[in-house]
């Protein structure tokens, strides 16, 4: 115990010293960390969770070597606009340490696919994690998402999207339920119908906002595969905020939210996480939000850490925090 207790409070130092630290993109500040994480784990490499038109999907897999009950699970949606990254240096290792088995998925980018080949890549691999959860020692009813920016949205989504059809996708194990019972969305946007909005507004205050918009500039016409204004509907399609005020449905059947987002981001504006989180709790949702002043896209600082812990902890293990 003295020994986990040490690796814990080192994972939380590093995790924490790491000023160069990211959501969603790896450096080299990191290799210590998960070094560290690993220590003890059981590690399944390169599962294929789906095949799509030849391409192989693939999903690591990380859990404590010495567990003998089943292990709640994270699953880590990397970031990168969509258009970039991958899930190799699982930022959120750490949790390993605490008693859960965490997954980090690659799904399919803008410029292999357009949306919503995203969606059913994340759904498929919940599916197929639920399907082999005897085989690996994983809990089916206690599955977690956490993402942050593009991997924000899509946790979000998933949140949100339980059971609609064309979000499904067909990627294998369609007996499988894709619900999760949590998601940690690390400031991702939710709804894109606002973007037309503000290309089209003659207020200069917010035009002058939109120049540090970046997120409105052709990263998400890549990902929708058209610019949202000549295709509103597909626009809606992808925001998360689209099916909390369509949900009719028993909000007990839906997972608690825990959002969190820098007032300074100037790649996705922290209203985008107030707006949804205000939807979320207006529908009757279970939903927290947490604004950190002065942070900006990426490393939130504060107790962040320690909030997504009580989270997890609170939702995935029924504990108290």
């Amino acid at each position: 115990m003295k020994h986990l207790k040490s690796i814990l409070a080192f994972l939380k130092d590093a995790f924490l010293a790491a000023k160069k630290y990211t959501i969603g993109t790896a450096s080299a500040s990191m290799e210590l960390l998960l070094k560290a994480a690993l220590e003890g784990a059981k590690v399944f490499k390169n599962l294929e969770y789906s095949k799509v038109q030849g391409q192989s999907l693939l999903l690591d897999l990380f859990m404590p070597g010495d567990a003998k009950e089943k292990l709640p699970l994270i699953v880590w949606l990397h970031g990168g606009g969509w258009t970039s990254g991958d899930k190799e240096n699982c930022p959120v290792l750490f949790f390993i340490k605490m008693g859960y088995a965490v997954a980090s998925i690659n799904y399919r980018l803008s410029p292999q696919a357009v949306f919503p080949a995203q969606i059913q890549d994340c759904k498929a691999s919940i599916r197929f994690l639920r399907a082999n959860a005897v085989e690996y020692n994983i809990d089916p009813d206690h599955i977690g998402v956490w993402g942050g920016s593009a991997g924000g949205h899509l946790a979000a989504l998933m949140g949100v999207s339980d059971g609609i059809i064309e979000l499904e996708g067909n990627g294998g194990n369609p007996s499988m339920s894709s619900r999760v019972q949590a998601v940690c969305d690390f400031f991702g946007p939710t709804d894109f119908t606002v973007f037309k909005d503000l290309r089209l507004t003659k207020d200069l205050k917010v035009e002058e906002k939109l120049k540090d918009f970046h997120l409105a500039n052709d990263v998400v016409t890549k990902f929708l595969g058209v610019p949202v204004e000549q295709n509103t509907e597909k626009a809606e399609q992808a925001s998360p905020i689209t099916y909390v005020k369509k949900i009719r449905a028993d909000k007990k059947d839906f997972p608690p939210f825990l959002i969190m987002h820098g007032d300074k981001d100037p790649v996705v504006p922290v209203e985008q996480s107030i707006t949804f989180h205000d939807a979320l709790k207006t529908a009757g949702f279970d939903s927290s939000l947490h604004v950190y002043k002065g942070a900006k896209h990426g490393y939130l600082g504060g107790d962040s850490l320690k909030v997504v812990e009580n989270f997890f902890k609170k939702t995935l293990k029924n504990l108290k925090s």
